[in-house]
């Protein structure tokens, strides 16, 4: 199956399993570099321009089914649009709904932290004197007041808070493959019934939608993976308008 991996497909494989397989190694040794590689909010002291990138290929070490859930999707349908589209096409695609995830991301926490500084400055804080700290990590010897120490806590896992993994280009595949095979039949394994792309992908989106609202707390960044699907979608529709004489 690997041989047979169409080149983007298995380059994206290769590199998200390396990263993997690194990370693993490095924090074995007490060497963190997920703050590092994995994206932070824009407006974050920790936030670099190379994590737009990097954060794509960092998954979580004590999730072992977070990479091995999305390489399976990548093999599934990844390898499948490649081959529809060619490997120039699929890795603007997969690149494309990468970032869109990323900016989703960061539509609200930006905002919040942008609220946070604020009311921290209102309360007599120095947002560069508070950035240093958080920088060298002894954000918890700020002095404060019982009413501050909430904002302080807030503003410090907000700015800690990462992106991490390659959710949001699947999501854009998934939206992709749903769009244009909207009539495969795709086999369930519990229970295994077949259903159609259409309904099996659609479902797991609308899921995706109404967890950013009801469970935005719970470690997963399904605005990310809600903002790799629009950018999937939009890219289908637009490649239908302009190139009516192919299927795609």
């Amino acid at each position: 199956m690997f041989k047979n991996l169409p080149p983007v497909t298995k380059n994206l494989l290769i590199l998200n399993v390396l990263f993997y397989v690194i990370s693993l190694f490095l924090a074995s040794n007490g060497i963190e570099i997920s703050q590092k590689l994995g994206s932070h909010y824009f407006n974050s002291v920790l936030f670099e321009p190379y994590q737009i990138v990097t954060h794509m290929f960092m998954h979580s070490l004590t999730d072992f089914f977070h990479i091995l859930f999305n390489m399976l999707l990548l093999i599934m349908f990844g390898a499948h649009l490649e081959r529809t589209w060619g490997a120039k096409r699929y890795f603007v695609f997969y690149f494309a709904c990468g970032l869109g995830s990323i900016l989703m991301y960061n539509t609200i926490g930006v905002w919040q932290i942008m609220e946070l500084k604020q009311a921290l400055i209102n309360d007599g804080y120095d947002i560069s004197i508070l950035n240093n700290k958080v920088l060298q990590g002894q954000f918890q010897y700020l002095p404060h007041s019982n009413q501050s120490k909430s904002l302080i806590d807030a503003y410090t896992g907000m700015t800690y808070s990462t992106m991490a993994g390659a959710s949001g280009a699947i999501f854009g595949l998934l939206a992709g493959f749903a769009l244009l095979f909207p009539n495969t039949q795709l086999q369930l394994l519990f229970p295994p019934i077949p259903v159609k792309a259409k309904y099996l992908i659609g479902g797991y989106l609308a899921f995706e939608i109404y967890s950013s609202f009801s469970r935005p707390d719970d470690q997963i960044a399904h605005l990310a993976h809600v903002g790799g699907a629009i950018v999937g979608a939009i890219f289908i529709l637009v490649w239908r308008r302009i190139d009516r004489q192919n299927f795609y």
